[in-house]
Protein backbone atom coordinates (compact mmCIF):
# COMPACT_ATOMS: atom_id res chain seq x y z
CA UNK A 1 0.00 0.00 0.00
CA UNK A 2 1.11 3.91 -0.85
CA UNK A 3 2.25 5.39 2.37
CA UNK A 4 2.93 8.90 3.49
CA UNK A 5 5.52 10.96 1.13
CA UNK A 6 4.71 8.95 -1.92
CA UNK A 7 3.22 10.54 -4.74
CA UNK A 8 -1.00 9.67 -5.26
CA UNK A 9 -1.05 8.08 -8.36
CA UNK A 10 -2.37 9.49 -11.52
CA UNK A 11 -5.55 8.07 -13.19
CA UNK A 12 -8.62 9.33 -15.24
CA UNK A 13 -11.51 8.32 -14.04
CA UNK A 14 -15.52 8.64 -14.75
CA UNK A 15 -17.05 9.98 -11.81
CA UNK A 16 -20.74 10.72 -10.67
CA UNK A 17 -21.75 14.58 -9.51
CA UNK A 18 -24.94 14.32 -9.12
CA UNK A 19 -28.34 12.73 -9.60
CA UNK A 20 -29.39 14.72 -12.70
CA UNK A 21 -28.74 12.26 -15.42
CA UNK A 22 -28.22 14.96 -18.01
CA UNK A 23 -25.01 16.01 -15.63
CA UNK A 24 -24.22 13.34 -13.76
CA UNK A 25 -21.40 11.80 -15.63
CA UNK A 26 -17.77 13.62 -15.75
CA UNK A 27 -14.50 12.09 -16.54
CA UNK A 28 -12.10 12.99 -13.50
CA UNK A 29 -8.19 12.95 -12.90
CA UNK A 30 -5.35 13.69 -10.48
CA UNK A 31 -5.08 17.14 -11.83
CA UNK A 32 -8.44 17.96 -11.05
CA UNK A 33 -9.03 20.63 -8.06
CA UNK A 34 -5.72 21.81 -8.94
CA UNK A 35 -3.85 23.72 -5.44
CA UNK A 36 -6.36 22.24 -3.17
CA UNK A 37 -5.64 19.36 -0.62
CA UNK A 38 -7.73 16.34 -1.72
CA UNK A 39 -9.18 13.38 0.85
CA UNK A 40 -10.18 10.17 -1.25
CA UNK A 41 -12.00 7.61 0.56
CA UNK A 42 -13.02 4.22 -0.75
CA UNK A 43 -15.53 1.76 0.16
CA UNK A 44 -16.22 -1.67 -0.63
CA UNK A 45 -19.35 -1.96 -2.14
CA UNK A 46 -22.42 0.50 -3.03
CA UNK A 47 -25.53 -1.24 -2.08
CA UNK A 48 -24.45 -1.87 1.24
CA UNK A 49 -24.61 -0.85 4.75
CA UNK A 50 -21.52 1.07 6.46
CA UNK A 51 -20.84 2.68 3.43
CA UNK A 52 -23.72 5.09 3.17
CA UNK A 53 -23.38 6.57 6.97
CA UNK A 54 -19.76 6.99 6.20
CA UNK A 55 -20.74 8.98 3.00
CA UNK A 56 -23.27 10.63 4.96
CA UNK A 57 -21.11 11.56 7.22
CA UNK A 58 -18.70 13.20 5.10
CA UNK A 59 -21.41 15.04 2.98
CA UNK A 60 -22.11 16.77 6.06
CA UNK A 61 -19.41 18.22 6.45
CA UNK A 62 -18.43 18.97 3.29
CA UNK A 63 -18.93 22.75 3.41
CA UNK A 64 -15.99 22.48 6.37
CA UNK A 65 -13.57 20.15 3.96
CA UNK A 66 -14.05 23.27 1.88
CA UNK A 67 -12.97 26.38 3.87
CA UNK A 68 -9.92 24.19 4.40
CA UNK A 69 -9.11 23.91 0.54
CA UNK A 70 -9.99 20.34 0.54
CA UNK A 71 -11.73 18.34 -2.01
CA UNK A 72 -13.81 15.61 -1.14
CA UNK A 73 -13.55 12.44 -3.67
CA UNK A 74 -15.39 9.19 -2.61
CA UNK A 75 -14.98 6.16 -4.54
CA UNK A 76 -14.94 2.50 -5.12
CA UNK A 77 -14.84 -0.44 -8.13
CA UNK A 78 -18.55 0.06 -8.10
CA UNK A 79 -19.55 1.40 -12.24
CA UNK A 80 -20.48 4.86 -12.38
CA UNK A 81 -24.11 3.24 -13.60
CA UNK A 82 -24.11 1.29 -10.10
CA UNK A 83 -22.71 4.69 -8.39
CA UNK A 84 -25.50 6.54 -10.13
CA UNK A 85 -28.62 4.17 -9.35
CA UNK A 86 -27.41 4.19 -5.29
CA UNK A 87 -27.47 7.61 -4.94
CA UNK A 88 -30.74 7.47 -6.68
CA UNK A 89 -32.45 5.27 -4.57
CA UNK A 90 -30.80 6.05 -1.09
CA UNK A 91 -32.02 9.69 0.29
CA UNK A 92 -29.13 9.80 2.53
CA UNK A 93 -26.68 9.77 -0.52
CA UNK A 94 -29.46 11.64 -3.20
CA UNK A 95 -27.88 15.35 -2.70
CA UNK A 96 -23.59 14.44 -2.24
CA UNK A 97 -21.90 17.40 -2.75
CA UNK A 98 -18.84 15.75 -3.85
CA UNK A 99 -17.87 13.09 -6.56
CA UNK A 100 -17.78 9.84 -6.49
CA UNK A 101 -15.24 7.73 -8.97
CA UNK A 102 -15.46 5.04 -10.18
CA UNK A 103 -12.36 2.39 -10.43
CA UNK A 104 -14.07 -0.09 -12.26
CA UNK A 105 -11.24 -1.77 -13.60
CA UNK A 106 -9.50 -1.46 -10.44
CA UNK A 107 -6.43 0.40 -11.70
CA UNK A 108 -6.32 3.06 -8.99
CA UNK A 109 -7.31 0.69 -6.46
CA UNK A 110 -4.35 -1.61 -7.51
CA UNK A 111 -1.72 0.93 -7.56
CA UNK A 112 -2.78 2.05 -3.94
CA UNK A 113 -2.36 -1.16 -2.78
CA UNK A 114 -5.66 -1.15 -1.11
CA UNK A 115 -7.56 -3.63 -3.62
CA UNK A 116 -8.71 -6.78 -1.08
CA UNK A 117 -7.77 -9.42 -3.28
CA UNK A 118 -9.97 -12.16 -1.73
CA UNK A 119 -13.28 -10.00 -2.73
CA UNK A 120 -11.73 -7.95 -5.62
CA UNK A 121 -12.71 -3.98 -3.87
CA UNK A 122 -11.30 -1.53 -2.69
CA UNK A 123 -10.30 -1.64 1.27
CA UNK A 124 -12.44 1.19 3.41
CA UNK A 125 -8.94 3.75 2.69
CA UNK A 126 -8.71 6.89 3.54
CA UNK A 127 -5.86 8.87 2.22
CA UNK A 128 -5.49 13.04 2.73
CA UNK A 129 -3.44 13.94 -0.23
CA UNK A 130 -1.92 17.46 -0.69
CA UNK A 131 -2.23 20.35 -3.31
CA UNK A 132 1.33 18.52 -4.78
CA UNK A 133 -0.90 15.04 -5.17
CA UNK A 134 1.92 14.04 -1.92
CA UNK A 135 -0.28 11.60 0.38
CA UNK A 136 0.23 13.23 3.94
CA UNK A 137 -2.36 10.34 5.79
CA UNK A 138 -3.25 6.91 5.00
CA UNK A 139 -5.69 4.82 7.03
CA UNK A 140 -7.52 1.65 6.54
CA UNK A 141 -10.40 0.88 8.50
CA UNK A 142 -11.42 -2.94 8.69
CA UNK A 143 -14.68 -3.17 6.17
CA UNK A 144 -17.05 -3.69 9.33
CA UNK A 145 -16.39 -0.31 10.77
CA UNK A 146 -17.08 2.82 9.80
CA UNK A 147 -14.80 5.77 9.48
CA UNK A 148 -15.05 9.11 11.56
CA UNK A 149 -15.37 11.81 9.45
CA UNK A 150 -15.03 14.40 11.94
CA UNK A 151 -11.37 13.16 12.99
CA UNK A 152 -10.66 13.47 9.25
CA UNK A 153 -11.20 16.52 9.52
CA UNK A 154 -8.72 16.61 12.47
CA UNK A 155 -6.12 15.28 10.94
CA UNK A 156 -6.24 17.59 8.27
CA UNK A 157 -6.23 20.40 10.65
CA UNK A 158 -3.42 19.52 11.92
CA UNK A 159 -1.03 18.97 8.81
CA UNK A 160 -2.34 21.92 7.32
CA UNK A 161 -0.70 23.80 10.62
CA UNK A 162 2.76 22.08 9.38
CA UNK A 163 3.36 21.97 13.16
CA UNK A 164 4.19 19.39 15.56
CA UNK A 165 0.33 18.29 16.76
CA UNK A 166 0.16 16.73 20.62
CA UNK A 167 -2.62 13.86 20.90
CA UNK A 168 -6.40 15.25 20.39
CA UNK A 169 -5.31 18.41 19.52
CA UNK A 170 -8.30 20.39 17.68
CA UNK A 171 -8.04 23.13 15.49
CA UNK A 172 -7.21 26.75 17.56
CA UNK A 173 -5.32 25.05 20.10
CA UNK A 174 -1.48 25.62 20.68
CA UNK A 175 1.19 23.31 18.61
CA UNK A 176 3.89 22.28 20.07
CA UNK A 177 7.18 24.47 20.56
CA UNK A 178 10.51 22.51 21.13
Amino acid sequence: MLSIGASFPEFQLTAVHSTDREKAFRDMSREDFGGFWKIFFFWPKDFTFVCPTEISGFGKLHQEFLDRNTQLIGGSTDSEFVHLAWREHHLDLRDSPFPWISDIKKELSENLGILDKNAGVANRATFIVDPNHIIRHVSVNDGKIGRNPQEILRILDALQTDELCPCNWQQGENTLNV
